[in-house]
């Protein structure tokens, strides 16, 4: 049976390909977006599109009678160099969207049976040790956000809806994300791990990144924090390594530590940090992934 999902952030890189995947298995989507003309550009009309600009207004009525919610805006963290107005910014485009979609959805005579939002792995800091996703918040900045984003989205649960955070890992696209912008560099023969190489990579193939947000949807059984990263996860030299004899070239060009601090500012320590993230409540829950190895999903790409 078809669904009527209301999505927000579908013009980012992971929301095209849900979309995609909606209208193509029958299901209604119905676009919240700041710009229409933009996201039509990147979106097929077979989607409907509303203004949407987090004040509630009459974007609300357009949740009424829906079937779910899966709520993917945000400021992109890596945009730019961090400073204190960017910074502010991913705490409060996180924050207060998340706070008046729920607030809306607590007005609606017709609620959505699941409201499906996005967070990411920074919620464990960094970690030597395996995190699941009943471990413990880290300290550091991107912690403290994802930690308050989840707060606002639990409270849908307060209104009778099922939630679901899902905390996503490093994407691997070729097109788009982490992956497209390493490839690049190895084609030219100067490719190879970002800082120390020792920090943990929590990668996930886009399919299966995908793959969740479906599951998610369609199980009534699936509720809470889901880590959305591969049960195998590395450590960046050996994912340097690996997509260097994926795509047959060398891997021993290290970018240091103190280039990336330049360039991101405190930013940089997202990336020269990291956690081993396990996906136990997913795999528990029967979520198959398409991709357990790097290599396999490296290769699915060239």
């Amino acid at each position: 049976m078809s669904k009527k999902v209301v999505i927000t952030g579908a013009t980012g890189f992971i929301g095209k390909k849900i979309v995609q995947k909606l209208i193509e298995r029958g299901d209604e989507a119905t676009i919240f977006t700041r710009s229409i003309e933009k996201a039509k550009q990147f979106i097929p009309n077979e989607a409907e599109f509303v203004e949407w600009d987090y004040k509630l207004n009459d974007w609300r009525s357009y949740l009424e009678g829906k079937d779910a919610v899966i709520h993917l805006a945000g400021e992109n963290v890596m945009a730019k160099r961090w400073n204190d107005a960017h910074k502010k910014n991913i705490l409060s485009s996180r924050v207060n969207s998340t706070r008046q979609l729920v607030n809306a959805i607590g007005t609606l005579n017709n609620k959505p049976k699941v409201f499906i939002s996005a967070s990411a792995v920074g919620y464990y800091g960094n970690s030597e040790e395996p995190v699941t996703e009943e471990s413990k918040p880290g300290n550091d900045f991107l912690a403290q956000v994802v930690k308050a984003w989840e707060r606002e989205a639990a409270e849908v649960e307060q209104k009778g809806v099922r939630r679901i955070s899902i905390r996503i890992g490093i994407v691997l696209d070729k097109n788009e994300g982490a992956l497209a912008r390493m490839i690049t560099p190895f084609k030219f023969f100067i490719g190879g791990p970002l800082g120390t190489g020792w920090q943990w990579f929590p990668w996930i193939h886009i399919d299966d990144v995908v793959g969740l947000f479906l599951f998610a949807l369609d199980n009534e059984k699936v509720y809470g924090a889901l880590n959305a990263a591969s049960p195998n996860p590395v450590r960046m030299n050996e994912f340097a390594s690996t997509l260097g004899a994926v795509m047959k070239r060398p891997s021993f060009f290290k970018v240091p530590s103190l280039v990336l601090r330049l360039v991101l500012g405190e930013g940089a320590e997202v990336v020269l940090g990291g956690a081993m993230v396990k996906p136990k409540r997913v795999e528990l829950l029967g979520y198959k992934f398409k991709y357990e190895l790097l290599e396999h999903a490296l290769v699915s790409f060239f």
